[in-house]
């Protein structure tokens, strides 16, 4: 046998100790548990799907007939007032209970749940906002667990409050005795609107996770534009960093690195990151939106600890919201530019908002960018968007207005109400802060145009001192706590308060401002004044239409297919729309010979009201600069505002919207028994049309002919021509002609319209 030396054995030794004492660094793990979850009711337990909710689960498990049939929603009343248990349990190895840290993570809970582990209480939610996440460590064993997460009925949870609150509040469009809304942080829609179904339910709507990790991991990343020019950008990054144990970390984007020593706890690293030779993102039809990629790695000794993506658009938006000689301006420069914002109001596309469909929201996204909207406003009735939405909205170069979640109401003022709303904004700021898509943030849909002239005062008796306290409230909420927040965690974007800042009532306001315009259906004005009521930024107008006949076969039998059935009363939620439609339907198409010819005129009259509307407010740039009509898309098979109904399907008005918000368009209309023709750019070059302008009998023989061409500035208006109709009509009558406008450039027709001077 060979001698070997114990000198020799000492260093050999000494190196298997050394490895054998070294840890592994492991990267953080998500470990899914949307899968496998059961509800319980009447004692058994049910399959259930996460997302999801409630209603979906029971519909799925055939407890109850389809929620969109007929008048099912009435029948369906009852799933409001009870209380849910849903549970699964997963089984965990040795290996993720070594982890130093583990978190239990729930993006959505709707809304007031109590979570178990093993049945001992983790967490308690109460806002379908927030997400909630909570360390779990010391709950779990080897083997199989337990989750139970036990849903407290909305209704139950805050009927005392609503019983016992010094004086009513306001809520949204609820129609029941106890209007619990205010008090819950859960989207109002589902409380009912004048568009959509009550259906309040629960549920997990947003997934359920596990993250397991040890020394560091990544919390957030802030991404800011801090320089931009033409030759360089420089990005400054943020990241926040979450740290268990005390050493030397490495922070790299892409190819970037620097070191920190780091110590135990929350920690906030930064870094600029430089591009040379900028690519600007840019809304869509004024060039592309560009996004870069960004990869922020924290590493430890070189190995990866953990990771966060960004997409990146260089950009800059600002709001311009200030006295000129108008009155007070209100549009948005983007990378310097004023630009024109086409485009619509969006709400959830499903009542259940558990029912998240990819492709749903790329098909919808898609129908936006081809109509050649740049803007969205996601109202703030419904929900703060999935994170896919946002992501296709930077993709396709779509702005976002966002609402905070406040609409139509009025809100409690107790401490714990308002703390917790603070911890609701700031998570979402936080969600939402990095994509480029986001140009505003808006504190409320149309409470203090409601404080103001919606009466509350005397329909709720409100005293001088109750007034006083409310609006001090309100104050607080909108003014302070908010814009607070934003300051804080997104400071180069503009905040409003509330929408509209300037409201309808009086001609002087159509100066000042952003307007909801509802003369046209609520004021019961003539579609005709859409020509000449024009705000500074167009935000909220429309009209109503029933959907397409394949849709509405959907939710109605035959024998309901008239417009005093029970189904269509019911069907439609807003208080004078089925009687509204049918009278002004009668004074331009006159009576309707069934109900297929019904709605195929009101679909008919929906899409000349909104032609008319944008047509003048296009005309009117700059004076006014945005038209957002109300509304895009449904969350419910029903009579709506939307030009999209909830299966997506296209109501007439669709194919005006996508004609009307090309760059460059022509419009020809009457003012003051003349022929005007305007041409409309929103190009941001200059360019060359030949206008081509014709007047001819029903029949297509031509009476008048008129051809120009023209030289456009950028983002202009240019008032082409004006004729005295009296003389181009000569003895023709006006129903008997039609007028045919044309652009044309380097030959090629670029737009197209034909305008009858009376109804047709």
């Amino acid at each position: 046998m060979t001698f070997i030396p114990k000198c020799f054995w000492l260093p050999i030794f000494l190196i298997f100790l050394s490895l054998s004492c070294t840890k592994k660094i492991e990267e953080i793990r998500k470990i899914q548990l949307n899968d496998h979850w059961k509800f319980q009711i009447n004692g058994q337990w049910m399959t259930a799907s996460v997302p999801g909710t409630i209603h979906t689960d029971l519909l799925k498990n055939k407890l109850i007939e389809d929620p969109f049939w007929e008048t099912n929603e009435d029948s369906l009343q009852w799933i409001e007032k009870e209380n849910w248990t849903y549970r699964r349990n997963f089984t965990l190895d040795k290996k993720s209970l070594n982890y130093q840290n583990i978190t239990l993570v729930f993006e959505g809970l709707d809304t007031y749940a109590a979570v178990f582990l093993n049945g001992q209480k983790i967490l308690r939610a109460d806002n379908m906002f927030r997400s909630w996440k909570t360390d779990i460590k010391t709950f779990l064993k080897e083997g199989e667990n337990q989750l139970e997460v036990k849903f407290r009925s909305p209704i139950i949870e805050n009927k005392e409050k609503v019983i016992n609150y010094a004086y009513q509040l306001p809520s949204g469009n609820e129609t029941v005795d106890i209007k619990v809304s205010p008090f819950t942080r859960k989207a109002a829609h589902q409380f009912g609107w004048d568009w959509g179904p009550r259906f309040v339910g629960c549920g997990i709507w947003r997934p359920v996770y596990i993250e397991a990790w040890n020394d560091a991991r990544i919390n957030f990343v802030h991404t800011q534009i801090k320089l931009l020019d033409q030759k360089r950008a420089e990005v400054n990054i943020e990241a926040e960093v979450q740290v268990s144990k005390p050493q030397r970390y490495t922070l790299a984007i892409n190819e970037q690195t620097q070191e920190y020593d780091l110590k135990e706890g929350r920690q906030v690293l930064k870094m600029t990151y430089a591009i040379a030779n900028p690519i600007l993102w840019w809304p869509n039809g004024l060039g592309d939106a560009h996004l870069y990629d960004l990869e922020i790695k924290l590493l430890q000794k070189g190995q990866l600890l953990d990771k966060n993506q960004q997409k990146v658009g260089l950009r800059t938006i600002e709001l311009i919201n200030e006295a000129d000689s108008i009155g007070t301006s209100f549009y948005f420069k983007v990378n310097g530019v004023p630009v024109f914002m086409k485009g619509a109001n969006y709400i959830p596309q499903d009542i259940f908002t558990g029912n998240f469909n990819k492709e749903k929201y790329k098909n919808l996204l898609q129908k936006v960018q081809s109509a050649n909207m740049n803007m969205l406003r996601v109202w703030g009735g419904g929900i703060y968007e999935n994170d896919l939405f946002y992501d296709l909205c930077d993709e396709y170069g779509i702005l976002v207005w966002q609402d905070f979640m406040f609409a139509g109401s009025l809100y409690p003022e107790t401490p714990s109400f308002l703390e917790n709303i603070k911890k609701e904004v700031q998570q979402n700021i936080i969600r939402l802060r990095n994509h480029p898509c986001l140009a505003l943030w808006c504190g409320n849909n149309e409470i203090e145009v409601a404080w103001n002239n919606w009466g509350w005062q005397k329909q709720y008796g409100y005293s001088s001192e109750d007034s006083i306290a409310i609006w001090h409230n309100y104050l607080n909420i909108f003014e302070k706590i908010i814009p607070e927040q934003v300051k804080e965690l997104d400071n180069n974007r503009a905040y409003v308060p509330t929408s509209p800042l300037s409201n309808w009532g009086t001609p002087e306001n159509f100066n000042h401002s952003s307007m909801h315009y509802w003369g046209v259906w609520h004021g019961r004005e003539p579609i005709e004044n859409y020509k000449t009521n024009i705000g500074r930024f167009m935000v909220e107008y429309g009209f109503q239409s029933f959907p397409n006949m394949e849709t509405i076969n959907s939710f109605a039998a035959d024998s309901s297919l008239y417009l005093d059935s029970e189904t269509m009363k019911r069907r439609q939620k807003s208080y004078i729309g089925n009687g509204l439609i049918n009278n002004h339907v009668k004074k331009w198409y006159g009576q309707a010979t069934s109900f297929d010819d019904f709605v195929e005129k009101n679909q008919r009259l929906q899409a000349e009201a909104l032609k008319m509307a944008i047509k003048s407010h296009r005309r009117h740039k700059p004076h006014c600069m945005g038209t957002l009509f109300w509304q895009l898309n449904d969350c419910w098979p029903g009579i709506s505002w939307s030009v999209l109904d909830y299966y997506g399907r296209e109501k007439l008005a669709m194919n005006v919207v996508k004609k009307y918000y090309q760059p460059l368009i022509a419009v020809a209309e009457e003012i003051q028994d003349s022929l005007a023709v305007f041409i409309v750019s929103d190009l941001q070059k200059k360019s060359t049309v030949q206008l081509e302008l014709s007047i001819k009998t029903r029949e297509g023989a031509q009476i008048w002919h008129f051809s120009k061409v023209y030289n456009l500035q950028k983002n202009s208006v240019l008032p082409a021509a004006k004729w005295s109709l009296r003389k181009i009509l000569n003895k023709y009558p006006r129903q008997a002609v039609k007028v045919e406008v044309q652009l044309q450039s380097n030959g090629q027709e670029i737009f197209k319209d034909d305008i009858h001077l009376v109804p047709q």
